[in-house]
């Protein structure tokens, strides 16, 4: 089985365990290689083409915005040769209760019949949100197994719980 880890990440300002810390590589971005040390999958960060602010709080402003208009944001690049790929490992963190907008640009951008996605969230709190609800109703031709939330501050920490989640996935 061919395997594909698709990620949403943002590094720079960002809420950490009750405080705005700069991060050099986003949390997400963390997991995400992670897995692909466990699975030797391919990695591909989703990426916006408009950038978010660097500033925290002008970020989860935009993503508000983004998520009440139902945007749904370009993208500078779509995965090479995705018909191949046959498991999905999606990541991103949670943006108001669900995945940021780009994520859902990128759900919609492709065919997923027949495809296991496996998603993980990275959170301060929140867990998966509606994520999980959202990738099942725009995928509804795909396996969309149960995700796995990680506490953005502890991801240096969570290699052990992800091993579990990716064997568990087999």
């Amino acid at each position: 089985m061919k395997t594909l880890i698709a990620y949403f990440s943002r590094k720079g300002n960002n809420y950490v365990s009750g405080k705005i810390v700069n991060l050099p590589v986003g949390n997400t971005e963390v997991a995400a290689g992670m897995i692909q040390e466990l699975t030797g999958g391919t990695l591909f960060e989703i990426e916006s083409v408009k950038a978010y602010s660097e500033d925290y709080t002008t970020c989860t402003e935009e993503a508000q915005t983004e998520l009440r208009e139902n945007a749904r944001p370009g993208l500078t690049a779509r995965a090479a040769d995705f018909e191949d790929y046959d498991v999905i490992y999606l990541g991103y963190p949670n943006w108001w209760g669900t995945m940021p907008m780009p994520v859902f640009t990128f759900l919609e951008q492709y065919d997923f019949s027949g495809k296991t996605i496996l998603p993980f969230c990275t959170n301060e709190g929140s867990g998966m949100g509606s994520s999980e609800a959202d990738i099942k109703r725009l995928c509804p031709n795909a396996v969309v197994r149960k995700g796995l939330a990680i506490h953005g501050g502890s991801v240096g920490r969570a290699q052990a719980a992800i091993k579990k989640w990716v064997e568990s996935m087999k």
